[in-house]
């Protein structure tokens, strides 16, 4: 059977968003092209693995600023009609040029998105970041993500969001990360919203029971992500996103919750929490059995074991800002140890070196760190999946331990793509 949908996989890093949608259905979805580029590194490691563990796909390993408009575009003719990316969070302002429009700061990669999905014009986006992004900026909370929306509806098409975290889904991992689901307006899936939800309607209709009964029993999110069925604290909001990205950019004043859609220009947001139902795994139900841990990631050594009881203490410190203002610094306590019957602290790149989110075990009153193939399993990825890397010179290489951590403190969890990816088969078969 030929895919339905074909994929380009932006920001790729070591193929998270593949695995997941190949583990929803491998038939269904087929990746033919990712980037991948890290642009602070002389070694581009992940890309490596990447050409190691697919190696039938083009693997794209330049800034993706510098992929050219004509690349995109052979995407199209190539059948791509789904993007999928975890771009890096950045500031998303908008620069006056005189010109209004689309004027990103230079390096600032939500724009190559834009940039890919004019050229490409694919039927579905799947995007995902880290969930301050909806309260960013600091100063003017919730611009950056209405800019965002804004982008996508100049093009054509609409965006449902939610920031989910993954151990309240099952997982055994507590990561809140945003996911958004971008769809073309001209698709059945958004005709059979409009149908439903537009019409005639003023604003003030639109969005009362019609987009919230999407964003509660009808999206893609509420069916794969049940939810209570009321606001948390009556936290719901609407907004019209007036004017062009520049106007955006200077005057937005609205809100942003976790959980909303954005449909011709007009958003519902509203603050949702899971209904509880889904049990986590825990730390201790993923871990290896000690006879399976090589001795080199026990930790014997006392200085070492002092390092970490004083990073994961609490503590004061003097501290002195640019302007030479002098303040305290203070830091509470953790635990000193993680639990095993939980599901584990969220998994940051620092994974690989000692610090204060570094996860700790003791098991059978032995001190140690966790196994790559153990912060693989944090993200449901494979065991091993970072073991190997195909360099340029085409030699098969082992991948360090450091590295493969921050590959994974870097990535997401694939077991919410692969929910993303059953739900949207159905979506783009009509199956609604």
């Amino acid at each position: 059977m030929s895919a339905k949908l074909k994929v380009f996989s932006m920001f790729d890093g070591v193929g998270g968003f593949i695995i997941g949608l190949n583990n929803a259905d491998s038939n269904y979805y087929k990746t033919l092209y990712s980037n991948q580029f890290e642009p602070t590194r002389k070694s581009q490691d992940a890309f490596e693995v990447g050409k190691y563990r697919f190696p039938d796909m083009e693997h794209i390993g330049i800034d993706v600023a510098k992929i050219p408009d004509e690349k995109f575009v052979e995407m199209k003719n190539n059948g791509v009609n789904m993007i999928v990316g975890g771009f890096p969070c950045q500031d998303y302002s908008v620069a006056h040029t005189g010109a209004k429009g689309i004027q990103g700061k230079k390096g600032v990669l939500f724009w190559q998105i834009i940039r890919a999905t004019q050229n490409i014009k694919p039927k579905y986006l799947i995007l995902e970041n880290v969930d301050r992004l909806l309260k960013s900026p600091t100063k003017q909370r919730g611009r950056d993500f209405a800019i965002m929306l804004k982008a996508f509806n100049d093009l054509g098409y609409s965006v449902e969001w939610r920031v989910i975290n993954a151990a309240q889904y099952g997982a055994a991992q507590r990561r809140r990360r945003v996911f958004f689901f971008v769809f073309k307006n001209d698709t059945d899936w958004a005709a059979k919203i409009n149908s439903q939800s537009m019409g005639e309607m003023s604003f003030e209709e639109l969005l009362g029971d019609p987009l919230r009964d999407y964003v509660f029993k009808q999206g893609l999110f509420a069916r794969q992500f049940p939810i209570k069925q009321e606001p948390v604290k009556n936290r719901e909001a609407s907004y019209e996103l007036k004017g062009d990205i520049v106007d955006i950019s200077d005057n937005f004043t609205g809100k942003v919750f976790n959980t909303g859609i954005m449909i011709n220009g007009k958003y519902y947001t509203v603050e949702t929490e899971p209904t509880g139902d889904e049990k986590p795994t825990t730390l201790g139900e993923i871990i290896q059995p000690e006879n399976e841990v090589d001795e080199k990631y026990f930790i014997t050594d006392k200085d070492k074991l002092d390092k970490f009881k004083y990073l994961r203490g609490p503590k004061k410190i003097k501290r002195k800002s640019s302007d030479g203002h002098e303040y305290m610094y203070s830091e509470g306590g953790m635990q000193p140890y993680d639990s095993l019957d939980l599901p584990s602290r969220t998994m940051l790149t620092s994974e690989g070196s000692v610090n204060r989110s570094t996860h700790l075990l003791k098991i059978n009153g032995r001190y140690r760190l966790l196994t790559p193939i153990e912060a693989e399993r944090l993200q449901a990825f494979p065991d091993d999946w970072t073991k190997y890397k195909l360099t340029e010179n085409g030699d098969v290489k082992e991948v360090s331990d450091r590295m493969r951590m921050f590959f994974m403190g870097n990535a997401l969890v694939t077991d919410i793509v692969k929910r993303i990816g059953i739900e949207l088969k159905r979506i783009d078969s009509g199956k609604f």
